[in-house]
This record gives structure tokens, sequence and C-alpha cells, in this order.
């Protein structure tokens, strides 16, 4: 079972959380992470087609999405939604920025309606907000994993609870994946 994780990263933060996603899919037994950074172009659409679940990640900037996964975005209308590749296929999304809240959850429900758009099916959080740094979903998201980044260097932030929490979601998404093609068997 292989799981993508299409992510946009400006400053390394995001593309750390996209890591600490991929440990959480590997977790479960027989699920491999397939990290796909989109400034690497063109996307592998074959690859994508062929994964069990799609995991989307950006930062956060001025409220929405980064350029480039906005871009990679309508670059996936003649691949992959015109022929409804991805229908049925598991999604679920990411975000950080440098802001506690940053409005990250427009950009959560911005990937959400674009795997909409495809058929695909959403996978939130399913943790409760914690009340602490150190308590994983410390932002409170339950659309998607949310991480806060303070303007340092990547080796520094997110702090080890939002990466715990991007893992749980990485995870999440593996297990549904797994337990969906059993039923479909």
């Amino acid at each position: 079972m292989q799981i993508a994780i299409v992510y946009d990263s400006g400053y390394g933060h995001t593309a750390k959380q996209a890591q600490a996603v991929a440990e959480g899919v590997e977790r479960v037994g027989g699920a491999k992470a397939v990290l796909i950074p989109v400034a690497d172009n063109p996307a592998p659409w074959e690859t994508l087609e062929a994964c069990d679940a799609i995991i989307f990640g950006s930062p956060t900037y001025n409220s929405s999405i980064s350029a480039r996964l906005k871009k990679f975005m309508e670059d996936a209308t003649r691949p992959a939604w015109i022929p409804m590749k991805w229908r049925n296929k598991i999604a679920a999304g990411f975000t950080n920025s440098g802001a506690m809240h940053g409005d990250k959850l427009n950009s959560l429900m911005t990937m959400a309606l674009f795997a909409a758009q495809h058929g695909m099916l959403w996978v939130g959080l399913d943790l409760f907000a914690g009340k602490s740094a150190e308590d994983n979903n410390r932002v409170g998201g339950w659309l998607g994993a949310m991480a806060q980044s303070n303007d340092e260097s990547a080796e520094l932030s997110p702090i080890k609870s939002d990466l715990e929490t991007a893992a749980h979601l990485g995870q999440r998404v593996a297990e549904l994946a797994q337990r969906l093609s059993r039923t479909a068997a």
C-alpha cells in the first residue's frame, strides 16, 4: 500500500511536517509513504494514480495555500480530475504557519474542497485539542493537522507535539486506507 504526501514548503518547516506524516504512515505494517514535493515538476501523475491515498500539505501564506500547491491543483485538471482517477481515494491535509492560528483552517478547507471535487474521501484528525505545548493537536484542528513555526530554522520548529500530530494523521490515513482496501477485496 502506497500513500503519497504531496506538499510544498517555503522554508523547510512544512517539509519537516511532511516527513512526520510519512513516519506516521510507515508505522502501519505494509504502508509506504511517497514524498512528492510540488517544487519538483512535473508531478508524477502515474504514481499518484497508483497510490491508495493522497495527503496534501502546504504552508499557510496570507490565509491560503502556497502558489505552488495551487499550481499543482490546477495542473491536476487534465491528468486526474477530468478522468476522475482519484475517485474514492482517501485524502487528508496538513498545514503550517508562523501564527498560532494564522487562518490555517482556510488552507485545509481549500485542500478538502479540492479532494471533494476529485471524488476523494476526506479524513480529518481524531484528536481533541491539546491544552499545552506538549499536547498533540495543540493548535486545535479537526479538518487536518495544523502546526505553528516560529521565524527560525526548521531544525527548531515546528515543535515535537506538532510533528507528532502530523505523524498521527499519517498513521490514521494509512490505517483507514488499509481498512478500506480489505473491505473492497
